[in-house]
């Protein structure tokens, strides 16, 4: 089966993720997490994708991106990929892939969705049940944006800016947004636009992608007329 065309639009947030390969561990010691991010960094900075959360778990890591440049989130976790799996098979004398093949990237629709991606990506730790709160997690951007920790990978997106007039505001507004977990239908329909490569998004924003890419956004049943979908026969909205 021929792989699925990327989204490569400039200036359209993507949460993306990749898994460990047969989902075995990526970092085995802080030095590793910390090795990931100094990578990141580096990579992001290089194809000029603005990064506004993350959360780096055990065998998977999750990303929230801006590209400015077409090709940018490809290109830089290709290079990404190199630059961490060169020294993962170096520190511990291992050989072959350390990924689970290509990571997967979901559009997201920034005025609807984008705060809501962000909570799910930091509150992974805590849904894992690795820590109680999303502020004990290290290795995530919840420090930073709710509680003010410096973090030189993050670039905050402008809805994030709108929440106050002053850093303090803003994490202030941000913590309120985890005071409730998200339902399982937002956790039902992020997990499905990523599996699916798809997007998150509301149905006009969903129209315009398909028309300026040519590419499905929606999840949709074999055979099943888009006039049913709109029908509300079959839909993830």
């Amino acid at each position: 089966m021929p792989r699925k065309p990327r989204f490569t639009l400039p200036g359209v947030p993507q949460h993306v993720i990749q898994r460990g390969n047969n989902r075995e561990p990526c970092f085995l010691t802080d030095a590793d997490y910390r090795r990931y991010l100094d990578d990141l960094q580096a990579s992001a900075q290089q194809y000029v994708c603005r990064l506004h959360a993350y959360v780096l778990m055990t065998n998977h890591v999750h990303l929230l991106l801006t590209p400015l440049e077409e090709r940018g989130i490809g290109d830089m976790m290709q290079a990404l990929g190199r630059r961490y799996v060169y020294y993962i098979n170096k520190t511990y004398g291992r050989t072959g892939t350390l990924w689970e093949g290509r990571y997967k990237a979901s559009l997201v629709d920034s005025d609807a969705y984008l705060l809501t991606c962000m909570r799910y990506i930091e509150m992974n730790p805590v849904r894992a049940a690795m820590v109680n709160h999303a502020g004990e997690y290290k290795w995530s951007s919840y420090g930073a944006n709710a509680q003010g920790r410096a973090d030189a990978l993050l670039s905050p997106h402008p809805l994030y800016l709108a929440l106050g007039a002053t850093a303090a505001e803003r994490q202030h507004a941000y913590r309120e947004l985890f005071r409730h977990h998200l339902d399982h239908t937002a956790l039902h329909e992020i997990r499905e636009a990523l599996n699916h490569e798809l997007v998150r998004g509301r149905s006009y924003f969903k129209d315009r992608i398909e028309a300026m890419t040519q590419r499905q956004t929606r999840l949709r049943l074999a055979g099943r007329p888009r006039a049913e979908e709109e029908a509300g026969v079959y839909s993830i909205e």
